[in-house]
């Protein structure tokens, strides 16, 4: 054989066997990061790298203090409810009643947290302000079925199930608003696309991503440090088809504000290194509702209301004041 030729197919052929190694180590690599992702049992090797994924700078006094208010909502007076969603997972929720309840919270919590984490610090402002909240566990974490996390592409119907719930246990009068951080943020934010009942009043999103799929890349290439193509995006989807049964494109909150018929409150802080602001600032410019903004300088991932309490309080407090009454057309104060 020609001395030539024969470099030219051991070069090739170790170009096909490199090409077939990284082809390899992709898949290997998306499918851990998708078990991260979606399923219940995260990978014990990942648990120790979620500072990694957060990108947060270490808020050890912060985290000190939720700590304490977490187990205080968790040792309160709520009753443990259950709801079987439409595709019928059991849910678990937690209902603290109010006795003058003025209005209802329907509180979703994020992506591998906890309902007593992420709402432990506000739950007294919204109890001292007439509001009865069911605190939901949201499905494929906690006490809720499900294998795994659907990050709102399923969670969205969910939402259906509990509002059925509170309204059938006679607050079908009451204003209800759905509220919700990080993942919870987006699962409200996406039910808004929905045929929602006419009493909910409007939707409290702190932190939302705009889409799985946006997140997913964000994370994977600002935190991770690591490409997310479009072969890394096409075998993220196929696991997380076979999963379930929806792809990360299939829909967004982004499409969801495109049609959506309620008013919408926008939080989130600048300095987010896990969801970035302008995520929220996308989520708002699609929104054809009426829509509230807060934006809160320094604060981190879910620690809006930690840094500015007052005035989180007060953006709370005027949202409700302006649409606890009858709903305004989509576009009467949609603010550009």
């Amino acid at each position: 054989m020609n001395k030539s030729i024969k470099r030219i197919l051991i070069g090739a052929g170790a170009f096909t066997a490199g090409a077939a190694a990284v082809a390899g180590l992709t898949y290997k690599v998306t499918k851990e990061m998708m078990k991260v992702a979606l399923d219940r049992e995260q990978p014990k090797a990942n648990e120790k790298a979620q500072h990694r994924l957060s990108g947060s700078k270490g808020q050890e006094d912060t985290f000190e203090e939720l700590a304490v208010l977490s187990e205080k909502l968790q040792n309160g007076d709520c009753a443990l409810v259950e709801v079987t969603a439409q595709d019928g997972t059991v849910l678990a929720g937690h209902w603290h009643e109010c006795a003058n309840a003025k209005r209802v919270i329907i509180a979703m919590h994020g992506w591998r947290s906890s309902w007593t984490k992420d709402f432990g610090a506000i739950s007294d402002f919204w109890h001292k302000n007439n509001c009865s909240v069911l605190y939901v566990e949201q499905r494929g974490q906690g006490q809720s079925g499900g294998d795994y996390m659907g990050f709102g592409l399923t969670e969205r119907y969910d939402c259906l199930a509990w509002i059925k719930w509170v309204n059938e246990k006679g607050n079908s009068k009451l204003p209800i608003y759905l509220c919700g951080i990080s993942m919870g943020a987006s699962t409200v934010l996406m039910a808004a696309g929905l045929d929602l009942p006419p009493n909910v009043h409007g939707i409290m999103a702190d932190c939302g991503y705009t889409s799985p799929h946006d997140i997913w890349k964000y994370i994977m290439e600002n935190n991770l440090r690591l490409p997310y193509n479009g072969i890394t995006s096409a075998i993220a989807d196929d696991i997380c088809k076979k999963k379930i049964q929806v792809t990360s494109k299939e829909y967004s909150c982004i499409d969801a504000m495109r049609v959506c018929k309620v008013p919408v409150l926008f939080v989130h802080g600048t300095d987010d290194h896990f969801v970035p602001v302008t995520m929220t600032y996308e989520n708002y410019k699609a929104c054809v509702a009426p829509k509230r903004l807060l934006i809160v300088p320094g604060a981190e991932h879910g620690m809006s209301y930690m840094v500015d309490r007052q005035g989180y309080e007060e953006a709370m407090t005027r949202f409700w004041n302006e649409f606890d009454g009858a709903i305004k057309p989509a576009h009467a104060d949609a603010q550009k």
